[in-house]
């Protein structure tokens, strides 16, 4: 069944995205608390990002090939039982680095379902001419369930600790579990054809627009996802200049950073409905154009007042990922569906390859260019490395040429 409107399958599925996301950013909006409480370093407080980031990437090829032999509805809900269960065993166990760096990765493994899949979904159910708005409202619940973690982290924080902000946000995901149930319960599992002899890498190397798709994703996951995992720590960092309290600055980050969350959600609502009307091409260009000028900049100005470092960050959080439907709609009108889901596959093992180094680097960034044992005031540089994956992505959306383009352009 193909729909032409939004409708209240995709509210359901928006609302269970949202609390099955509920534990994805609680260690990062908790980065200032425990680098004490856990006596880490920037780098090591890097790593357990990155083994998130590298399981989560590794879940999502396996999640996207999965579906593409098994059906992308039963991959999705066997993901999200597990998530919920991989969540509570996070914030009920989680209280070391040592814990940390082993249950956040595991509970990453667990999550690719609820994403790519979840495009496999709304592209057999929406229309090409609304498939970009439709897809935008599945990864603006992403950034709504971002900030919804971020809010519940930092009201926990407050109230009774990091480990409050742990077990809640573990918890939350069962009620996602059964919000999914709701909205597929009378969805198929469609499995789509797979012509005989192609092989994804030969696909690839014949279509010329998605492999720009896909290194451009790549290029824009190292930019966002390193972005999202110290932008808090960096608020917080901002804040903490005005004289506050350990605890009061990572509360700090946590709220500003659930705040540009919605804007990002915002972002992806409105980019993907712009790319319905403006075309993909012209949106990928000038989205991620400014968000590689941003990144390059905002590090330099945390000395500024701290509501400009928020407009700024604004409007970075806006264009980091505005692009992310439009990559996304625009590969599923390049590729046959019955390979859609092993090319996602290969775009998630490299965009999150790419994204879980991005912590290390920018922590490792961080570590080099400031004093050992003293405050972290140096930021510019750390972000210039992001901003090198903007620039990258910028060239890949001048190279795709048309969305609906052929399958097999060269």
């Amino acid at each position: 069944m193909v729909i032409t409107r939004t409708d209240n399958w995709l509210a359901l599925i928006f609302s269970a995205r949202v609390l099955m996301y509920a534990n994805y950013m609680v260690y990062a909006a908790c980065v200032p608390v425990l680098l004490d409480e856990w006596q880490m370093s920037a780098a090591q407080a890097g790593t357990v990002v990155s083994g998130f980031m590298a399981a989560y990437a590794v879940s999502l090829f396996a999640s996207s090939w999965l579906a593409d032999h098994f059906g992308a509805k039963r991959v999705f809900v066997i993901s999200a039982v597990l998530s919920a269960v991989s969540a509570m065993a996070f914030g009920f166990f989680a209280r070391s680095y040592g814990s940390g760096l082993l249950l956040y990765p595991l509970a990453a493994a667990t999550q690719g379902g609820l994403y790519t899949p979840a495009i496999i979904l709304f592209t057999d159910r929406y229309d090409s001419s609304r498939r970009g708005t439709a897809v935008g409202y599945l990864i603006a619940s992403t950034s709504i369930g971002y900030a919804f973690s971020l809010v519940v982290t930092g009201l926990s924080l407050h109230f009774a600790g990091y480990k409050a902000a742990f077990v809640v946000t573990g918890v939350l995901p069962v009620l996602g579990v059964l919000l999914s149930w709701l909205a597929l319960r009378g969805t198929a599992n469609i499995i789509h054809p797979r012509p005989r002899g192609m092989r994804v890498f030969s696909l690839l190397k014949k279509n010329r627009d998605a492999r720009h798709l896909v290194a451009g994703y790549t290029a824009h996951s190292w930019e966002l996802l390193g972005m999202w995992a110290w932008t808090p720590t960096f608020f917080a960092a901002s804040f903490a200049l005005a004289g506050n309290g350990l605890a009061e600055t990572a509360q700090f980050g946590a709220y500003l950073a659930a705040s540009m969350h919605l804007v990002g959600s915002f972002a992806s609502a409105s980019m993907g409905r712009l790319s319905d009307t403006c075309g993909r091409r012209r949106v990928l260009i000038w989205v991620a154009a400014c968000g590689a000028v941003l990144s390059f900049t905002i590090g330099w100005l945390i000395i500024l007042p701290v509501y400009i470092v928020m407009m700024i960050g604004y409007l970075y959080y806006f264009a980091a990922i505005g692009d992310s439907p439009v990559l996304s709609t625009a590969l599923s009108e390049s590729v046959e569906p019955g390979y859609l889901g092993s090319v996602l596959a290969v775009r998630a093992l490299l965009g999150f390859g790419a994204g879980s180094v991005a912590p290390i680097v920018f922590g490792a960034v961080l570590d080099w260019t400031n004093p050992t044992g003293a405050p972290v005031s140096q930021w510019g540089w750390a972000f210039v490395v992001l901003g090198l994956g903007g620039a990258l992505a910028t060239w890949h959306a001048f190279r795709y040429r048309r969305p609906g383009a052929a399958t097999t352009n060269r």
